[in-house]
């Protein structure tokens, strides 16, 4: 329940990158043995990734809240994920870490946000490119391989799961992997790195070629890592004081990372202030339309697009928003809606008509990126938005009631059932 149209000042703390940490806790056990991962976020993509590392015979152990540590030397290559685990998008990370270090798995038909299709082709070409062979049968993805050998991938597109899945592959393949036209997100390159730190030889991540020269599981060593700040999150609330008017430091970031969206808001009329890990939003009363075209990294990401429409709802014109990387995304426009949005959708574009009054209502996230934006749009709304479906949310932000109560925003949990995450060691 979020009572809005009350300016955001204050300090927030951004958490560990989600699509790092479920990257790197998968990868612990292609790397093998005993890893600290620190700056785990506090999230339940996190908690159901570590229960299914425990049916598979890992051993993990949180040290503090966020500080796992994984133990994956008795980790087997079946996945028997529970059924409420099945939703996990990123679990189609097991089957990259297991191929590479057993050349065999059997991982279950990834879930996750449902807006629009999202396949896994990309995946599959790349396994079966260093010779694998791949069966889907019974909802189940099957992989084997008497031997990985190097050889060289190109992506028809830039995935970032194709590309961190098939680079997990290629670390104890024979000899050389090369993969082009690869996706440069800030996670790939947290995943190569904590690879690369336990023994694994990987060159070119954040450009569009890697180069992957095989080694052996002896050569893997024990490593602690931590992980990068949420680019997501920290753009999250740098919109949340942009639309609300506010002053808003996202502190505990990589103001590289959040480049596309810090010129967005400065376009609007947004003033942007950065120091090394941190970056000062202040909104202004006054914004002014743009136009926003979603694009792998380094351009505008996918995951901020949501939360950025509803900002534009508050822009003094007409803006325009293009969805070039999933179809179907702009689900949630019925929902922004109802609080007041006009926008018309034609295909992958939206166009949003500026100024809108946004009122508070009943309102339903549909996905964890759209559960973000109808709390934007709540926090500019006058009155009272009660948003239902927060586990989407939930999969995403760590403690984001309390983080928005520290920016002074109206805020609270209410209902059954809607308990926040806690990870406790």
């Amino acid at each position: 329940m979020i009572s809005g149209n009350k300016p955001l000042k204050g300090r927030v703390d951004i958490s560990g990158a989600k699509n790092a940490a479920v990257a790197i806790i998968p990868a612990t056990l292609c790397a093998g043995g005993v890893h600290t991962i620190e700056n785990l976020p506090q999230i339940e993509d996190v908690r159901n990734y570590i229960a299914v590392l425990e049916s598979m015979g890992a051993k993990c152990r949180l040290l503090n809240p966020s500080t796992l540590q994984v133990d994956a030397r008795k980790a087997n290559s079946t996945v028997h994920m529970p059924d409420n685990l099945k939703g996990m998008r990123a679990s189609y990370y097991l089957i990259g870490a297991l191929l590479g270090r057993y050349k065999h798995a059997v991982v279950p038909m990834p879930g996750g946000c449902n807006f629009g299709s999202r396949p896994i082709d990309q995946h599959i070409k790349g396994f079966e490119a260093l010779g694998a062979t791949v069966v889907q049968e019974h909802g189940s993805i099957f992989v084997s391989a008497q031997r990985l050998v190097g050889t060289k991938i190109y992506l028809d597109v830039a995935s970032v799961g194709a590309t961190i899945n098939i680079m997990m592959a290629a670390v104890y393949a024979e000899g050389e992997t090369t993969i082009e036209n690869c996706a440069k997100e800030p996670h790939i390159v947290d995943c190569a790195n904590f690879l690369n730190m336990c023994g694994a030889n990987i060159k070119g991540a954040g450009t569009g070629v890697i180069r992957i020269l095989g080694v052996k599981t002896s050569d893997m060593k024990d490593r602690d890592y931590t992980i990068i700040p949420d680019q997501i999150e920290a753009g999250t609330y740098m919109i949340a004081g942009a639309i609300t008017s506010g002053e808003v430091v996202v502190r505990k970031v990589i103001p590289k990372h959040m480049e596309a969206l810090s010129a967005k808001l400065q376009e609007m009329g947004c003033e942007i202030f950065a120091g090394d890990d941190w970056i000062k939003v202040r909104g202004k009363t006054e914004l002014k339309p743009t136009t926003v075209t979603t694009l792998y990294y380094p351009g505008f990401p996918t995951d901020l697009q949501p939360q950025m429409t509803a900002l534009l709802t508050q822009g003094n014109g007409t803006s325009y928003v293009t969805e070039t990387v999933f179809e179907n995304r702009f689900q949630y426009i019925d929902q922004l809606a109802r609080l007041g949005a006009k926008v018309k959708i034609e295909g992958r574009m939206a166009a949003i008509e500026g100024a809108a009054r946004l009122t508070g209502a009943h309102v339903e996230a549909t996905d964890l990126r759209a559960g973000a934006c109808l709390v934007v749009a709540a926090l500019a709304a006058e009155g009272a938005t009660k948003i239902s479906n927060v586990h989407f949310i939930d999969r995403g932000y760590e403690n984001i009631v309390d983080k928005l109560k520290a920016l002074g925003a109206s805020v609270r949990r209410i209902g059954d059932g809607e308990a926040p995450i806690v990870m406790e060691a």
